[in-house]
This record gives structure tokens, sequence and C-alpha cells, in this order.
């Protein structure tokens, strides 16, 4: 075997996944067909609960001091309506204005202090499997050769050449419609008025936010008293447009026109991209020892949610991976991956296919639907209820014995612990990506039994104000898979977290 596992793929995600991965003690390979890294704008930033993963991991602050723009209030646009969390103190959705070649940048950057060898301008022209290793055949600068793994990830996009060859389906919808996203600057003879509406000399004002015509969707945002602009157009079209030929100022203009009917003057173009918007989602995510993670395992017909699903696709795969490679997966586990991240998938499916229902209609019914969940989102439960729903924090995992308590299967909330090193917090705890027993009630019997399990699992005592519960048994992507209730007898809570040791880190 020539090596643990072959990643397809240096986009955002197969960089995660190949960091997370040697946090977990493997070695893995990512093959990238692409020469260099691209320059071509793709996603616009990040948003969601990978950046709370992020935080986790100790690395929030090293993205956000990357960024070179200021972060947007909390205002995000859902099928041509927006989620508005800017009267609320503490937003369910948060964004970070980071570009996709920045972020790929800084992933690379990350891949390398941890030494993974990442192998550019290499393209897999064919792979095949059996029961015990993957065999691939790669087209690299100095020739063909072949190569063997324990297990091959496909995070080579949305046309999965991996997809392909694994025999998985990928059914869905792909929907008629063009998407152009651009950030500019605009000459000063458009005014940006103080609530952020546009005075263009010559054709009126053009209002903050969306404007629908019978030509389509024009959505445009800025940030007080700057002349730098996001604008957004969606229109109904059958051309097929290559990826890789970048979109032109020209063609954003002749867009603009089509949609409003009018000329903006542009000036320069900070970021310019084109996409269409598809509903599909891999049948299976696993088929023997080939998994699909990213856009090779789902697309969804939204904005803003790609980068986010994919991260934390990689996030939950690696440990189950490195756990199975290192010999001490108890069976089933790689299945879960399966299990877990299809179902957040078909969650992000079902918000991003109702804002379709939601842009797409252009009757009184349609208008009146928008206008009434706009009403709902004007109350704060409903509205926090869709923040979440769209950051995918509202995930709860299905797991053995999560009756028990209300946590099991969540993300593990940010306690503040005190030790007796002083303060610390969950966040801190899961940094290295191990899995940890934080015990919050100097619970003895806990810790017998955790010491079997010593060798692969962080025992850690703390106390915390109102304490959620006496133990929580961490995994390492930050979900809690088993909960000692206040105050539970011994003779149940030892034996619930001996099986929950062995049910999700194997043997003693």
């Amino acid at each position: 075997m020539d090596v643990d596992v072959i990643i397809v793929g240096a986009g955002p995600t197969g960089l995660m996944l190949a960091a997370e991965l040697r946090l977990a003690g493997v070695r893995p390979l990512v093959l990238e067909r692409q020469p260099k890294r691209r320059d071509t704008p793709k996603a616009g930033g990040l948003g969601g609960q990978i950046l709370e993963l992020l935080r986790y991991r100790g690395l929030l602050e090293r993205f956000d001091a990357a960024c070179t723009e200021p972060v947007p209030a909390p205002r995000f646009p859902f099928g041509g309506v927006h989620l508005d969390f800017t009267q609320l103190a503490d937003p369910p959705l948060h964004a970070l204005p980071l570009p996709q070649q920045l972020l790929e940048r800084l992933l690379d950057e990350r891949a390398g202090e941890l030494d993974v060898d990442i192998r550019r301008g290499h393209e897999v022209t064919r792979v095949s499997q059996d029961d015990a290793a993957v065999s691939v055949e790669v087209r690299g600068p100095d020739g063909p050769y072949r190569i063997t793994a324990r297990y091959l990830v496909g995070c080579d996009g949305a046309r999965s050449r991996v997809r392909d060859w694994a025999g998985i389906g990928f059914p869905g919808t792909t929907y008629p419609e063009v998407n152009r996203l651009a950030q500019v600057s605009l000459p000063e003879t458009v005014t940006v008025l103080g609530n952020g509406d546009l005075d263009v000399p010559g054709s009126g004002t053009i209002r903050a936010g969306f404007t629908r015509t019978g030509h389509g969707l024009f959505g445009v945002g800025s940030a007080p008293g700057s002349q730098v602009v996001s604008l957004y157009t969606i229109e109904d079209e059958s051309t097929e447009y290559d990826d890789d030929v970048p979109m032109t100022v020209a063609e954003l203009q002749d867009s603009v026109r089509r949609v409003l009917g009018m000329d903006l003057p542009v000036g320069e173009a900070l970021r310019l991209s084109r996409f269409t918007f598809k509903a599909r989602q891999a049948e299976r995510y696993r088929q023997g020892r080939i998994l699909l993670a990213g856009d090779a395992a789902h697309l969804f017909p939204a904005t803003g949610v790609a980068l986010n699903a994919g991260m934390l696709d990689a996030v939950n795969l690696a440990w189950k991976l490195a756990a199975d490679l290192h010999g001490r997966a108890p069976a089933g586990l790689l299945d879960t991956y399966h299990d877990e991240r299809h179902l957040a998938g078909a969650r992000t499916m079902l918000h991003t296919r109702a804002q379709v229902a939601l842009r797409r209609g252009h009757d009184a019914a349609a208008e009146a639907l928008r206008e009434v969940f706009q009403e709902l989102l004007a109350d704060e439960q409903p509205l926090r209820r869709m923040g979440a729903l769209v950051a995918g924090s509202d995930i709860r995992y299905p797991m053995p014995g999560s009756d028990r308590h209300v946590l099991i299967g969540a993300f593990a909330p940010d306690l503040t612990l005190h030790t007796e090193q002083g303060l610390t917090s969950v966040a801190e705890l899961v940094h290295a990506a191990r899995p940890v027993l934080l015990d919050l009630a100097e619970r003895e019997d806990l810790h017998e039994v955790a010491r079997a399990w010593e060798d692969r699992i962080d025992y850690r005592t703390a106390k915390t104000g109102d304490r959620p519960a006496d133990a929580l048994l961490i995994r390492p992507d930050a979900h809690i898979v088993w909960a000692a209730a206040t105050d539970e007898p011994a003779d149940s809570a030892a034996p619930a977290l001996r099986e929950a040791l062995s049910g999700w880190f194997g043997s003693p």
C-alpha cells in the first residue's frame, strides 16, 4: 500500500480533510489536476457552523485577520427576501468575507504546516477498488503512474469523476437560471444614498435590496459611505457557460440592463462570478473504499452554503477514517459518515429548495408568499429558527441513547470552564481534534470507566456555572455522543458511558 488515503481535489473541502487527517495521525496524499491554485472568483466568504468549528480548532482568529474587508451586518439573502438579524444581540448566523482564493491559500498554508503531501498538476485518470484497496492511475508532469491506498475521498467538485467511477447516482434538478455576482466600485457620478439606494444620473433611483422585474431579479448591497457595492442578477437562460471562462464587466452590465432595463455605470471590478443552480445529492456518500465530500456529494440551489456543508463533511469524516486506519474503529463507524452528513445535506437541501420556490415565482400568489414569509421573520423565534437552519447549527445527529439527554447528537456548547490551571473553554479543549470526556462534577465513577480508553480519550475535569450535565463525551468534530444527567446515579451513568466509549471509540 503506497498511502493510507488519497484525496482527489485541493479545494476547501479537500484541504480541510487533509489537515484534519493529519491532526488524527494519518498521512494523506492530495492529488489536484490544476497546476496551481485558481484565481477565478467563486465563493465570496464563509458562513454558518463552519465558523464555530474553525473557532473550536483555534483557527478563526487567523482567518479573520486575513480578511481585507469589514465583516458585514448580519443580514442575509434568502430566496429574494432577507433574514435580518441586525436587531439581535447574538445572531444565529454569521459570515466572514473571505473570498475563496484567499480561503484556499490559508488552508493550503495550514496543510503545509502539517506536512501534507499536495501534488498539483496531477490528474487522476482512472479509479478502481477491491475489498482491500483503491488503485488510482495518475497523469503527472513527469508522466503517468499508479498508486494504491486504503481509501480514496472524492473532493473533486460538481462534475466529480470519482463519483462516476464509484457508480454513485447523483439525482436532482438543474434550474434554468444564470446567477451573476459582483463586487464593484461605482464612479462618482453614481451616488450611494444613506439608505443604500443608488442614484443613477439620467436613469433614476435603484433601491437597495432586491428588485424583481419581468426579466429576472436584481440585488444591490452597500456599506455606509462606500462606493463599493455588491451586485447580483438572476436570469432564466439556456446558455451553457464554461466555468473556467471568467465573467467580464461587460457581461455583468448587459445582465443588469436586461433585468432592470437601464444602464448602471461600473468602475473597477473586485469580484466577478457566474454560476447556475442545481439541487443534487449523491445517493450514497460511501461506496466500498471510495467516499465523497463537498460538491461531489451535494449541490444546493442557493448561495452561501456550499463551503459550510463541504468543510463540515470533511471534519465529520476525518476522525472516523483515522480510527479505521489505526485499527480501533468499532463496527459501522465509517458508515455513520453517510448517515450523519447525508442527513445534514438533506436539511440544507430543504431550505435551499424553499428559496427556489420563494424567488422563482412571478405571479401574485408568489408575491403574497414572499410577503407572508417576510412578516413571519419579523418575530424573533421564527427568525432564530431560520438562522439556525441556514447555519446548519440546528443539526442533532441521531445516536444511540439520544433520548437520555437533549445534548446527545448536538454540537457541544462552548461552556466557560474553571480548572486548577485557570479559565478555559470547551472550544479550547478540542483544538487538537481528540475525543474529550469532560467531567463537570468530579465523578470518580466515570473517571474509573474512562481509564481503559486513556490512550485515545482526553479526560478533563472542570467547573462551570449552571452545568448542563455531570459529564459530556465529545467527539473530535465537537459533537456530543453521551451525557450524564445532573446527579445521575453511578449504576446508570457508568454502564452507559462504557457503552458509548466502546460504540464510538472501539474496544478498551
